[in-house]
């Protein structure tokens, strides 16, 4: 497996970790197929406009197709990320980050922000370092290594991501 550039990997970030996007891939995950033009009643707290902008995304990275009489719902790949987000939420939850209450979204953001650091080096004056350190014990460090290699494994499939629409945007 080719090693991902930092440019990939912080576009991917970008794109992965919008809150809109996180919410519909788990939305379709969790409860089935979106109806026909129920979209924006299914998502009622998110704005039209980044709903629509979120969708469209997702389309466009093969992560939700229109399925006739059923409405939008994922595709494998779509499936495949939104396992990769579970993943995600429950290493978060575990280790209480980054608090030990927080929704589902703040996990997958946080850990994906952890997991686009550049993995720690070992150090001559000392221990490895990060800008946030995970959890310090063996068991952290190798679920933490886990979950790189699963977001490392799904990128590597999913190049599409690397190239994807402009990531949401905050207001």
């Amino acid at each position: 497996m080719t090693t991902l550039s930092t440019t990939d990997v912080q576009h991917a970030h970008a794109v992965l970790s919008s809150p809109t996007l996180i919410r519909l891939i788990t939305e379709i995950d969790d409860n089935g197929p979106i109806p026909p033009r129920a979209l924006t009643r299914t998502l009622a707290d998110v704005l039209e406009d980044r709903l629509r902008h979120s969708a469209d995304q997702a389309r466009v990275l093969g992560l939700v197709h229109v399925q006739p009489g059923a409405g939008l719902s994922l595709t494998a790949l779509g499936e495949e990320l939104a396992d990769v987000y579970d993943a995600l939420a429950r290493w978060a939850r575990r280790h209480k980050r980054p608090a030990p209450v927080c929704d589902f979204t703040s996990r997958i953001q946080h850990t994906l922000a952890l997991l686009t650091q550049p993995p720690a080096r070992p150090s001559r004056s000392g221990p490895p370092r990060r800008a946030e350190v995970v959890p310090a014990n063996s068991v952290a460090d190798a679920d933490f290594a886990r979950l790189r290699r699963l977001l490392e494994e799904w990128l590597h499939t999913n190049p599409q991501v690397f190239g994807a629409a402009e990531p949401e945007t905050a207001a």
